[in-house]
């Protein structure tokens, strides 16, 4: 299971590449093989399935990159942007705890 805290630090290793409402494609730091914890790319890959307007994810490893679709009428491309930028991380972290099937 992956927590809400797990999200804000795994989008810390983020820099957006490009974003349009409903698609955030993001280059991934190298450095986020060093996080502990034991996350796996599939507990990334299954958010969707946890979290209500989050699409689909997918991770290409070749490139380190991470294409996130998601609804932007639960989602506003500004929460995705401070996800990343790491602001207002106490409004995005009740957003989403409201919409977590299974998310603690």
């Amino acid at each position: 299971m992956i927590s809400t805290q797990d999200i804000i630090n795994i989008t810390s290793f983020f820099t957006i590449i490009a974003h349009t409402p409903g698609r955030l494609r993001v280059r991934v730091n190298p450095e986020i093989k060093n996080l502990e914890g034991n996350l796996s790319l599939e507990d990334i890959e299954n958010l969707p399935k946890k979290i209500d307007g989050i699409i689909n994810i997918k991770i290409n490893k070749i490139i380190a990159s991470v294409t996130i679709t998601y609804d932007p009428k639960v989602f506003s491309p500004s929460i995705w942007e401070n996800l990343v930028n790491n602001k207002n991380i106490d409004e995005i972290s009740i957003l989403i705890n409201k919409l977590a099937k299974e998310v603690v």
